[in-house]
């Protein structure tokens, strides 16, 4: 922080770009002592989906539930070494000290007379499960996983006081950036600049392709590739005996029905969606099928997950 507010004095007169990271609030948190004692009498806030019954795992892929037992899983997160409770609570109490940074970041600001023309962004890098599903981490596509906060400030570009509801992604920072500073976004990158959709723009993206690949360091997650649209979060698994998932995110914002419950593989031969029998999910899940592979051909994307040696 004191190294941003001395950027912003000396930059103040030209046109300038400040990235301020606060690793403060990424695991393992260790908050400022004058914070340490913050919102030890609060109650904590449990997601519904984070107890260990039938109700909450029904239709769930098996390794969720046998997740919850590692190192990111409610049962055993990290090792054993830290409390879910006090996790929560840490965490909250590192974010009191950004809270206090970027106070200190728009007075700055403020005084110089910037306020209003400088865009200003705060986000994460990503989304965290606290507990939901009875996962810690980000490494799934639940949507505590994926969802990044984000808020925007620059009443010389945009109105402001308002959510937009359009897909932003992180990818669309960059262009965001260089569109506001009047220069061209170079032809190859695959986001698109957010001031259309924050002036208000109609046309916008309605769907983008998660990917994660399997990790020797951490097993215990499956690679997934899948599609979150306007409405839907299709999730398929690769090298797993298992579920899929998908959800009507409109409907079941918590993510709680799969409605490929009943889609299994026991000992049948050939492929997972080979087993769907009501016609009209079929029907959905190839029409998802094929717009999440239009994309993966459009940016480079595999289908199947691969390595070299």
């Amino acid at each position: 922080s004191e190294e941003a507010l001395k950027f912003i004095e000396e930059n103040a007169g030209r046109p300038f770009l400040l990235y301020l990271g606060h690793k403060a609030v990424h695991h393992e948190f260790y908050p400022a002592e004058r914070h340490k004692q913050l919102y030890s009498d609060v109650p904590l806030p449990y997601p519904k989906s984070m107890a260990n019954t039938e109700e909450n795992y029904r239709g769930k892929p098996d390794w969720v539930r046998r997740q919850r037992n590692s190192w990111h899983g409610v049962d055993g997160m990290y090792d054993h070494k830290i409390p879910f409770e006090q996790f929560y609570r840490d965490y909250c109490r590192t974010l009191m000290a950004v809270d206090e940074s970027v106070a200190r970041i728009l007075g700055a600001l403020e005084e110089k007379k910037l306020l209003n023309d400088t865009l200003i962004i705060y986000m994460g890098d990503n989304g965290f499960m606290f507990g939901e599903h009875g996962l810690i981490d980000k490494r799934a596509m639940y949507e505590p996983s994926i969802r990044v906060p984000m808020i925007a400030h620059c009443p010389d570009l945009f109105e402001g006081n308002r959510r937009v509801e359009g897909m932003a992604l992180n990818i669309d920072i960059c262009p965001t950036m260089l569109d506001a500073a009047g220069l061209p976004v170079p032809p190859g990158l695959h986001g698109r600049s957010l001031l259309p959709l924050a002036r208000g723009a109609a046309e916008w993206r309605t769907e983008f392709v998660y990917e994660y690949y399997w990790e020797r360091d951490f097993p215990q997650t499956p690679t997934v590739i899948g599609l979150r649209t306007d409405r839907y979060s299709f999730m398929q698994y690769h090298g797993i005996w298992d579920l899929d998932e998908l959800y009507d995110v409109q409907k079941d914002p918590e993510q709680m029905n799969n409605l490929l419950a009943q889609v299994r593989i026991t000992t049948q031969a050939g492929r997972l969606f080979n087993q769907i029998k009501d016609p009209e999910l079929k029907k959905l899940v190839a029409d998802l099928q094929q717009r999440l592979w239009k994309i993966l051909a459009e940016t480079g994307g595999r289908r199947e997950p691969s390595w070299k040696a």
